[in-house]
């Protein structure tokens, strides 16, 4: 019998997101949106840090050099290793944030934008040179949320949550053409949100309202469903020393009566394989 999720870090995120494993440090960074906080944590001794941001904070990935880049409401951010914060892309938008972010294999950062009022085609997804240079990959999008590569980084999969499918791109260079559906979502099995991709091609998607993450096979066929007890994870991604463990996050937003671990950090022992990520190398 599979193991079920646990609890990894019991927390009242607000919107928890975007759960990414560090493995120079050795642990797990994920964020409270709405809350301007990025948490860490490390499984080996428990550790916990929480660093509050000044804007609303949608994403943070490790950077080659030690510390973060962080999608905030205003553009792209970076922390050194001491906390020295600079602006890497600063371009505010009335009334739009970052959202999701993810590290392409060459090192860039793919950042998606959204409007606080989720009207469609108000964001973005843009990917970010190590120097800054910002290239506009998709507009008109409405939630930009999940974006990853395959494991010989040819496919990359994308999802716009309300358009209720994983949409997958031929990477050609710094360049995505091709766009197409990889998997349709049939309504009322909550909306696709965050993802990440395992070392067999399998491609894992967090379900807000769905209460579950399920794993799609490299054919887009729904292979695996995982069951959670919380209505609302955003993402998931692999973790652990050996890359074994899933890590949920998940948010207590907009819940008249949330459960007691909706916003926790949740993880899924042994679970797959996961794909070592790459930090950003700005």
């Amino acid at each position: 019998m599979r193991p079920g999720p646990e609890v990894a870090v019991r927390e009242r995120a607000e919107l928890g997101e975007g759960p990414t494993w560090d493995a120079a440090a050795g642990r797990l960074i994920w964020v409270d949106v709405l809350s301007s906080r990025v948490h860490t944590y490390d499984p080996a001794d428990g550790r916990r840090t929480v660093t509050t941001t000044e804007q609303h904070v949608g994403a943070a990935k490790p950077r080659a050099g030690g510390g973060l880049v962080v999608n905030l409401r205003d553009g792209i951010g970076l922390y050194d290793a001491d906390g020295t914060f600079s602006w890497l892309v600063r371009e505010p938008v009335s009334g739009r944030r970052g959202n999701d972010a993810a590290v392409s294999p060459d090192g860039a950062l793919w950042a998606g934008t959204m409007r606080y009022d989720e009207a469609e085609g108000g964001g973005n997804l843009s990917r970010f040179a190590p120097d800054g240079t910002a290239t506009g990959v998709l507009d008109a999008v409405t939630v930009s949320n999940g974006t990853g590569w395959s494991p010989d980084g040819r496919l990359m999969y994308y999802i716009d949550t309300p358009t209720l499918r994983i949409d997958v791109f031929d990477v050609d260079g710094e360049r995505v053409l091709g766009r197409r559906p990889f998997a349709v979502v049939e309504p009322g099995s909550g909306w696709p949100d965050g993802l990440t991709v395992d070392a067999d091609g399998c491609v894992w998607v967090a379900f807000w309202d769905g209460a579950a993450v399920r794993r799609y096979a490299p054919d887009g066929r729904v292979d695996r469903i995982v069951h959670l007890p919380v209505r609302r994870p955003t993402a998931c991604v692999f973790g652990g020393a050996d890359l074994r463990d899933l890590y949920i996050s998940t948010a207590r937003t907009g819940l008249d009566a949330p459960h007691p671990l909706s916003g926790s950090l949740l993880v899924l022992p042994d679970a797959g394989r996961g794909l070592p990520g790459v930090p950003f190398a700005g």
